[in-house]
């Protein structure tokens, strides 16, 4: 094989590469109205699937204004859509996440216990097809979303950055899922 004939097949499977990436952003669900007309340039930058035992629980999607330039960054507006593919009790999810909360070493145990105490008063039961949005307010803290509606909003900065680092903190117990979300090698 030539040289000239290797680097066209070369770059003919790079561009079909980049297609395919292309193609699976576009397949990220669109964020609810709500959100877009607080932050309307958000694009999803990548999305990927949480797996347990083989078994699908969720679709995961990071959105961000900046797709090209964009990393997780408490300090800029961005959304997570949870697309859910299990039915999952919603003082589940809160406990679970003060357990991510508390692996990863943000907050006090006083601070983690008021977070899962607030998640609780508004996190709801999901099923198959039923999506939660969390859109970081920079400013303030996460406005929480289920299925388009407003589910409440937890003002704490500090809070803030503890959840969605679950999924973006490089030290998160699911490091593969993180790369998918930021798009990462």
């Amino acid at each position: 094989m030539s040289r000239s004939t290797h680097w066209l097949l070369l770059s003919a499977l790079l561009l079909a590469t980049a297609v395919c990436d292309a193609a699976a952003e576009t397949n990220a669900p669109p964020l609810p109205a709500a959100v877009t007309s607080l932050v309307p340039n958000l694009d999803a930058k990548g999305g990927g699937e949480l797996t347990f035992m083989g078994l699908s629980v969720y679709g995961a999607y990071f959105y961000c204004v900046d797709r090209a330039r964009c990393r997780w960054s408490p300090e800029q507006p961005f959304a997570m859509q949870l697309v859910y593919h299990r039915s999952l009790v919603g003082a589940k999810i809160a406990e679970r996440s003060v357990e991510e909360i508390a692996k990863l070493g943000y907050g006090t145990p006083d601070q983690r216990a008021r977070w899962g105490a607030l998640m609780k008063q508004f996190f709801v039961d999901v099923v198959d097809g039923d999506r939660i949005t969390g859109l970081n307010l920079p400013l303030s803290g996460i406005r929480y979303y289920y299925n388009g509606k407003l589910l409440g909003e937890i003002l704490d900065r500090e809070f803030a950055k503890a959840f969605f680092g679950i999924w973006l903190d490089p030290r998160t117990s699911e490091p593969a899922l993180r790369k998918k979300l930021l798009s990462e090698p």
